[in-house]
């Protein structure tokens, strides 16, 4: 029988605020927030301004109204992944095994941790990033992942629990079935209504009943339910994970509308993987490959984090014609999301006065038209460039005969 693993969660303590207010001495131990720059929504508050009743996805006038003496601070995403590397660099110098999550989580396997106890090893990480960052961390060690994030989130600020081996289910049995993976706020109420309002509900109901009000998830809800989560720490770079996509061309192109097209195309199923994760993303890379093999990248970051594609747009073509610097034509592309973080329900008014959907509005939007994708198929809901493409595919009129350039649709 294998020994239990050792699975260790690292969690950062309103990193961004922290890490403003590590940059910035005078910002320590005072009620401050980031956000509101363009957005009008709080990205992160310190947690003196917590104290105060100022929460995350909070619009910074209720913030204001609630903590008149706040301190706002616009968002330097430049500088929180620069914090994020110099953090995750800490935790390799423990284990090669790290799973980077996001900006500011990740686990670390110290299953085949030389020497030293696991225990001894989140403590020294936390010290070392606390006096090196002057930013603080919560962690979680236990036998699987889930119960290791669990344990990380469950008291913070700064602080460590441990799940002993043999005791996961005991852990988790008293927590509100919320904790579990997949029953978030829109959906948590309907497991309360079917008896379901702890996770020790969900770990002795009969599967078949489980299956009713979960459908196919059952099973792997109640997995986790009973403290089992057999999935693997995945190491990865130093940097946060990525989403990306590319296509061979099935013969050489040098159509620009239709290699735009095809990048949008990219870029939504991109999107829609951010929004299923509650991820956004900051910068865009483009690759290209000539027919000759060559290969070219180039880069491009938005001010804030989003999970919308038609923020990433206006930098296809640029990227494009940064990269495609050769009268040659190209035999593959690709896109690739990067500087991942945590997504942040938008504020409910526009900001401007110019006529537009709210960003809320905007969210709803793309939310519903995943769903109904998932649900119909992924041709239940096509874009202009997707049906520009599905003509161009099908042996349809050149590009710009029946539709404007892909980049603007």
């Amino acid at each position: 029988m294998n020994p239990p693993r050792s699975i260790l969660h690292l969690d950062a303590d309103a990193f961004y605020a922290s890490v403003e207010q590590a940059a910035d001495s005078r910002l320590r131990g005072k009620a401050m927030a980031v956000g509101g720059e363009t957005r009008g929504v709080i990205s992160s508050a310190s947690y003196e301004a917590r104290a105060l009743g100022v929460r995350t996805a909070m619009s910074t006038a209720q913030a204001k109204r609630i903590c008149p003496r706040l301190i706002l601070v616009p968002g330097d995403f430049e500088k929180y992944e620069r914090f994020s590397r110099l953090m995750f660099s800490y935790a390799y110098d423990l284990t090669p095994d790290v799973e980077v999550c996001s900006i500011d989580e990740g686990y670390l396997d110290l299953s085949k941790q030389g020497q030293g106890h696991p225990c001894d090893s989140a403590i020294h990480l936390a010290k070392v990033i606390r006096d090196n960052l002057k930013i603080t961390i919560s962690q979680g060690l236990a036998s699987n992942k889930f119960c290791s994030a669990v344990a990380s989130k469950l008291k913070k600020p700064n602080n460590f629990i441990e799940v002993p081996s043999g005791t996961e289910r005991e852990f988790l049995a008293p927590l509100p079935s919320r904790w579990l993976p997949g029953i978030g706020k829109k959906t948590e109420s309907l497991f309360v209504g079917a008896g379901l309002a702890f996770i020790s509900d969900v770990a002795h109901m009969p599967l078949k009943d489980l299956e009713r009000i979960a459908g196919s998830s059952a099973s792997a809800l109640q997995s986790f339910a009973l403290g089992i989560d057999l999935r693997p720490v995945i190491p990865a770079s130093a940097t946060p994970k990525s989403f990306g996509e590319q296509e061979t061309f099935t013969s050489n192109s040098q159509d620009e509308f239709f290699i735009l097209a095809v990048l949008r195309s990219m870029t939504d199923r991109l999107c829609r993987r951010l929004r299923d994760e509650g991820l956004a993303a900051r910068t865009l890379t483009l690759r290209i490959r000539y027919k000759d093999m060559e290969d070219t990248m180039r880069s491009e970051s938005i001010h804030e984090p989003s999970p919308h594609e038609s923020d990433f747009y206006p930098m296809l073509q640029l990227l494009l014609r940064k990269a495609w610097t050769r009268p040659e034509s190209l035999r593959l592309v690709g896109v690739r999301l990067t500087n991942l973080h945590v997504a942040l329900p938008e504020p409910e008014l526009a900001l401007t006065g110019l006529p537009q959907k709210s960003a809320t509005e905007r969210l709803q939007l793309a939310e519903a038209s995943d769903l109904l994708r998932r649900r119909y198929g992924k041709k239940a809901i096509l874009r202009g460039h997707d049906l520009w493409l599905r003509k161009k595919l099908s042996g349809g009129k050149s590009s710009g005969d029946s539709f404007s350039d892909p980049g603007k649709n």
